[in-house]
């Protein structure tokens, strides 16, 4: 299968150039050139574990890579998850379910794909004749940068460096990614917010100079944020996997609809059931929830993406992103796979903050999505409410799905089936869920967490745990217009 580039500039590649670019040279994102349709072959995984149901949804896109080799990494990546179980699927109530995502080493979603992506890129390279050294560089917004690093830690010809926002994200995360291990990893703050962040990534990927300039040290680029293929496709097996698990546990049959709610900022998470859906998996409406930074929910409204407003710090801070990549790839898409108009609106979004799209573009994107928001201070009582009624602690971007699903129903009526994606563990967000349950937190995030499991009994994950005695590695803060010049002191160490 060849992919094209979302500006259409760049020639034609496969998945293994695809992954191992990360971006196409046109600064576009690829995308597959066409979306094959399981439809047919559901019945046959329902017997199928979770890494057997993974590497057969990632074959039909990576058709370089030998489908045994990729069966032994995914089997390696998800044997790395408690209890084997990369996203077990839990019963709240009667058609509510949740789809819990963060069983991984570093207790989030991110890990699902960023287990198997070392695999996939490094093969990606070989497949590709790439034998320089790969700098892999990453914007994150809290979880991304912690599963990247443990995922490329000490990874043969492989280098990672990871930009995150000073203030942006929790303590937890903070710590999780400033004590990483590892001889070839780099973690620096940037004073600003994420997309401070993603915007000195892009540009750094977009430079011809610094291009040239890393290949005369024998260094090439690539991404492990989802705007990179590599990261987005391993995302799209679990909608199949949870769909399969309501299957065989008698809640649903094959063919019946169902939702998915996901909360979701850069965009990709939900994109990837969106694939998913393009793929055959009956799925009515994907619904995306978004906190007070509401700019995907302004746009399904309206039409128009616009990034020209204020730029909220909260409690669910892996979703406090203004401009979400991977919403390209969507309109890419519903403009009937029109280059040069997502280019144009790529364009003006970079110039302006915003572009619009049309009403028949909108009503498209309506078929397929809901869109909604939830502020601080019902995400703090969607967390308190919901331990209070079904014993269960939500973290806070968890929960600002909950309350979308909820006023969902109210406003629609729709009795379907439906799956909330849980992204993080709550021991990463440990001060805000323990003060939306009991009205009150420590500054300290350990104290908090050995407080909010007397509180609610749920068991503290041994990462956290191990985390309070681990040495703090990476302190370095930078301004955003630095970012180059620290790649590349990282890369002549």
């Amino acid at each position: 299968m060849k992919f094209l580039s979302t500006r259409g500039k760049s020639i034609a590649v496969n998945s293994a150039e695809a992954i191992a670019k990360g971006l196409a040279d046109d600064g576009g994102l690829f995308v597959p050139e066409t979306f094959p349709n399981v439809s047919a072959d559901l019945e046959k995984m329902l017997d199928m574990d979770y890494a057997e149901r993974a590497c057969f949804v990632l074959s039909k896109y990576l058709e370089e890579y030998d489908y045994q080799s990729l069966l032994t990494a995914c089997k390696n990546a998800y044997g790395k998850f408690e209890d084997n179980d990369a996203a077990p699927v839990v019963k709240i109530d009667d058609k509510l379910f949740i789809l819990e995502l963060f069983h991984g080493p570093t207790l989030a979603f991110k890990d699902i794909a960023l287990t198997l992506l070392p695999y996939l890129l490094r093969t990606g390279c070989d497949i590709s004749g790439i034998k320089e050294e790969v700098l892999i560089l990453v914007a994150t917004s809290g979880d991304t940068g912690k599963a990247a690093l443990e995922g490329f830690k000490d990874q043969p010809g492989i280098k990672i460096n990871v930009f995150y926002p000073s203030e942006g994200v929790s303590d937890m995360q903070k710590m999780q990614m400033c004590t990483q291990e590892g001889g070839n990893v780099n973690v620096v703050a940037v004073k600003g917010n994420f997309d401070d962040c993603q915007t000195a990534v892009k540009n750094i990927f977009s430079s011809k100079q610094i291009e040239a300039e890393l290949k005369s040290k024998g260094v090439v680029l690539s991404s492990a944020n989802s705007i990179n293929f590599g990261r987005l496709a391993p995302q799209i097996a679990y909608y199949f996997s949870a769909y399969l698990d309501l299957v065989n546990s008698g809640e649903i049959k094959i063919g019946e609809k169902i939702n998915f709610v996901v909360p979701t900022g850069n965009f990709g998470n939900i994109l990837a059931g969106y694939y998913a859906k393009q793929m055959g998996l009956p799925i009515e409406k994907l619904i995306c929830a978004s906190n007070a930074n509401n700019v995907l929910t302004e746009f399904f409204v309206s039409g128009e993406y616009n990034a020209n407003r204020e730029f909220f710090k909260t409690m669910s801070p892996s979703m406090d992103i203004l401009i979400s990549s991977n919403l390209e790839r969507l309109i890419f898409e519903v403009s009937g796979r029109d280059c040069a108009l997502t280019e144009k609106r790529m364009a003006d979004l970079k110039k302006t903050g915003k572009y619009v799209i049309t009403d028949a573009e909108k009503k498209l994107i309506e078929k397929s999505f809901y869109a909604d928001y939830c502020d601080e201070e019902d995400c703090a009582g969607v967390i308190a409410g919901f331990f209070d009624e079904y014993g269960y602690v939500l973290d806070p971007h968890t929960a600002v799905a909950i309350a979308v699903e909820d006023g969902y129903r109210s406003y629609t009526g729709d009795e379907l089936n439906t799956v909330v994606l849980s992204t993080a563990s709550a021991y990463k967000f440990s001060q805000n869920v323990l003060k939306s349950i009991t009205g009150k937190a420590p500054e300290d995030a350990f104290k908090a967490a050995n407080m909010l499991n007397q509180e609610t009994a749920a068991p503290i994950p041994e990462q956290i745990v191990a985390l309070k005695t681990k040495e703090r590695r990476f302190n370095k803060v930078i301004d955003r217009t630095e970012t180059v010049s620290a790649v590349m002191e990282f890369i002549e160490k």
